[in-house]
């Protein structure tokens, strides 16, 4: 007969008390990040519930289960309430995978290398930047690995989005109407280039120390659309809204849009808003009254959700909703913590969001759902995206050290209130030839291709 050390709420209880007396070390029967600096897993800090999700529902689900409506109830305590809707009531399904317990799992190599390297040297100045020790940007990896307040916790994931210093992601979305058709389908390019926080040698990109990114984003398909792009170099100073200049084949010409309206779609039928990316898609200052409302167990979207062997362009299979092909088929692994972070939009008196919800995985900080609420306090949107090691059987995609390369691999963005839906997923490649790349060295060449204002104008009119 084994006899139970600690009760079955013992660690959820456990994680509530460490919110309520404001203890940010991770982890309950030990703090998290020694725990990891030791054995490099995450086992030995936390209790049998929050690592088995057999254990967490008493049994009813087990590894190789798939949630359903038939057995949502026993796990609606580890979803976001918008993804139960979804199960509950639109067929949407998830594939249960044994948990992922080994921290090199969770991050990029260089991305995770950096945040040991720079442990404890991030501080914020007088007007809520994050500098390093000796007083400069950002130097790489998570600055607050150990997060004690919500804007610690949005530092970790705004400084560096990808976690990559250079990446190029080819992306394919559908859009869907209410009842399961899809209304729109689009093929863009999506590009970050990192100028500040970087994990590689050169500390600041050509010198640009007065910038955190250049983000941009170019569509390739359907024709209407084709040609349209948009350029958003990033300040360092998170207080400053970022410039977004787009050039539009229709015009001929690039045009500066003002940018504090960024809870509007870039094109139509898209539900997903520059704001929600990664979670954190506004400077973080422009946000306010960051709290840590909670820190819980939690359904995230981790392995077996890249299809590099299963399909020639990485595209997951679809299944629920009206007509079949509203939701990516996704696989979901118990998280034994993640830190729920709320937020409330200070620097947009007219935005349409009155709050957002974030849940971070406190092993990475790293985004791992999020849902928004209207200026009424109601629930509007969610947003799940799935984030992993690029392995699928004996398929892998390494980086330039010969490490398995961590990135995004598909997100859903719903709509609860239209029901309209935005789903994408990152692919191989889109028309036009773009293909996805995370191990390009050629950082200069990337930022004259596609990250400056003449290199969105000779795109659009290529």
């Amino acid at each position: 007969m084994r006899i139970r050390k600690y009760d079955f709420d013992y660690g959820r209880r456990k994680l509530m008390e460490n919110v309520i007396s404001g203890a940010a070390a991770g982890g309950v029967l030990a703090p998290l990040w020694p725990v990891i600096a030791s054995a490099g897993s995450t086992t030995k800090a936390y209790p049998e519930e929050l690592i088995h999700i057999e254990a967490a529902t008493k049994g009813k689900i087990k590894v190789g289960d798939y949630i359903t409506a038939d057995n949502v109830q026993y796990a609606e305590h580890l979803m976001d309430p918008i993804q139960v809707i979804e199960v509950k009531t639109m067929g949407r399904r998830f594939k249960i995978m044994q948990a992922s317990t080994e921290v090199t799992d969770l991050f990029p190599s260089a991305y995770y290398e950096a945040t040991v390297r720079n442990f404890g040297k991030g501080r914020f100045d007088a007007d809520g930047n994050v500098l390093a020790d000796d007083g400069g940007p950002w130097i790489g990896g998570n600055p607050f690995p150990v997060p004690k307040t919500g804007l610690e916790a949005m530092a970790n994931i705004t400084l560096s989005w990808g976690r990559h210093d250079l990446s190029r992601y080819a992306v394919r979305d559908f859009d869907l109407s209410p009842d399961g058709d899809i209304s729109y389908r689009y093929d863009f390019v999506w590009n970050e280039l990192n100028t500040t926080a970087r994990t590689g040698k050169e500390r600041y990109f050509q010198g640009k120390k007065d910038l955190l990114r250049y983000q941009g984003i170019f569509f390739t398909d359907p024709q209407d659309t084709a040609g349209s792009a948009f350029l958003c170099p990033w300040y360092y100073d998170q207080r400053k809204f970022p410039d977004l200049y787009g050039y539009l084949p229709a015009f001929k010409r690039v045009r500066q849009f003002p940018t504090n309206q960024r809870f509007e779609p870039l094109v139509p039928g898209l539900t997903f808003f520059l704001s929600d990316a990664w979670g954190a898609g506004d400077p973080m200052l422009t946000w306010g009254n960051y709290r840590i409302v909670g820190r819980e167990p939690h359904l995230v979207p981790l392995k077996g959700n890249w299809n590099g062997a299963r399909h020639p362009n990485w595209e997951p299979k679809v299944h629920g909703g009206p007509k079949n092909q509203t939701f990516f088929d996704t696989c979901m692994e118990l998280v034994p913590e993640c830190i729920v972070v709320e937020a409330e939009p200070s620097g947009y008196p007219r935005a349409p969001i009155g709050k957002k919800r974030l849940w971070l995985d406190a092993r990475n900080t790293m985004f791992a759902g999020m849902n928004t609420y209207d200026r009424r306090g109601q629930l509007w949107k969610s947003v799940d995206a799935a984030f992993g090691q690029r392995i699928d059987g004996n398929v892998v995609v390494r980086d330039r050290a010969g490490h398995p390369d961590w990135s995004w691999t598909h997100v859903t963005c719903h709509d609860i209130q239209t029901n309209r839906l935005s789903r994408f997923y990152h692919a191989k490649a889109v028309t036009g030839g773009y293909t996805s790349d995370l191990r390009d060295t050629d950082e200069v060449g990337a930022y004259n291709r596609f990250l400056t204002v003449s290199a969105i104008q000779r795109l659009g009119s290529a």
